[in-house]
């Protein structure tokens, strides 16, 4: 059974929908989705309209989107379906839709570091404008609950000791300097939907992914490691901009699916959760090297060198790992490891 085009995201698509999670609560229900054309919300997309045929449950998804044909592009396996439509909005300009929401899923963010400097008002205006309008959206339509994706750069810069990194805990971010458009528009998009939740009633929960890869990134994004893929795909040697010190937490995007949905399904209205893998803990060069090493045949190296794109600020934040705990608590756990995870990444490009 093809859930999708692409085999990888279809096998995906199985195993998120195989977590015992009440998905029942989408039966008849419509979901609006902010950012749809997002790699990781257009995984939550793919997986919500998979519900009728593989459990039975039918239910209706609105993808909301800047780019009209990029979406098309994207979801043009599901543009016939009745149960699913394409809307396309700019989250942060007030807009109205003419049918009942039940959940919003608020996605829509400039989340790669290319824009921060490039961008940086079109950063923050989805994570504050769009978060108002969005929120405003849901108590209008009385909706169940508010998802709102956060970030794990809402940490800032954190002592050794605050690493792994609970939800509690805080570091420093400088707000006078342009990359923190991302963080401190993330932090306040948090606060702005506990405060609705507080003032309005509308249940609003927060995830703060951290690193997230898998099949659908932009090999363009921007980040290490979407430039790390695009190497293997392409055949190239992996071009280290940097001395590899930094250490991140990569999770995989199935992985991250499950976690998203649980939050959204079983977390505590007003809290915000952690989405990461901590066996996924990884310097940038001791990625690069297990991607080359990964396939022998390629006769791949890993090139260190200094350089910077244009419009690209480099992150101050050396390390970061999450604490995940808490939404252990909720009874998920991470099942794909780096080689698996990267291994399947790579080959959804093949």
């Amino acid at each position: 059974m093809a859930l999708h085009p692409n085999p990888i995201i279809s096998e995906d698509i199985k195993f998120i929908l195989s977590a015992g999670l009440p998905w029942e609560e989408f039966r008849d229900k419509t979901i609006l989705i902010s950012g749809a054309n997002g790699f990781l919300p257009a995984y939550l997309v793919f997986s919500l309209m998979a519900l009728e045929e593989t459990l039975g449950i039918p239910c209706k998804v609105i993808a909301l989107l800047r780019n009209q044909q990029r979406g098309e592009s994207r979801f043009s396996h599901l543009l016939s379906r009745p149960d699913f439509t394409l809307l396309a909005r700019d989250v942060s300009i007030p807009f109205s839709v003419n049918e009942k929401i039940d959940f919003i899923i608020h996605a829509a963010s400039q989340a790669s570091p290319k824009y921060y400097g490039a961008d940086p008002v079109g950063t923050l205006s989805a994570n504050v404008s769009g978060t108002l309008n969005l929120l405003k959206l849901g108590s209008e339509n009385g909706a169940s609950r508010f998802l709102y994706f956060s970030s794990s750069e809402v940490y800032g810069q954190l002592s050794e000791e605050k690493i792994p990194t609970k939800e509690t805990d805080f570091g420093f971010v400088d707000p006078t300097q342009v990359r923190a458009c991302y963080a401190e528009s993330k932090r306040m998009g948090e606060n702005i939907a506990v405060s609705w939740m507080h003032q309005y009633s509308l249940p609003a929960l927060i995830v703060r992914p951290f690193h997230t890869y898998g099949p659908g990134m932009a090999l363009d994004d921007g980040r290490v490691y979407a430039d790390f893929i695009a190497d293997i795909v392409a055949n190239r040697d992996i071009k280290l901009n940097s001395d590899g010190s930094a250490i991140r937490a990569f999770c995989y995007i199935a992985d991250a699916s499950v976690a998203f949905f649980t939050v959204l399904l079983k977390g505590e209205p007003g809290q915000a959760y952690n989405v990461g893998n901590r066996n996924g803990e990884s310097s940038i060069l001791q990625l690069a090297n297990l991607l080359t090493g990964m396939y022998p045949e390629k006769n791949l190296t890993v090139i260190r060198f200094e350089s910077q794109e244009a419009g690209y600020i480099k992150s101050v934040v050396s390390k970061i790992v999450p604490d995940t705990e808490k939404i252990r608590k909720l009874g998920w756990n991470a099942s794909f490891n780096l080689e698996k995870g990267f291994d399947r990444t790579i080959k959804s490009y093949a």
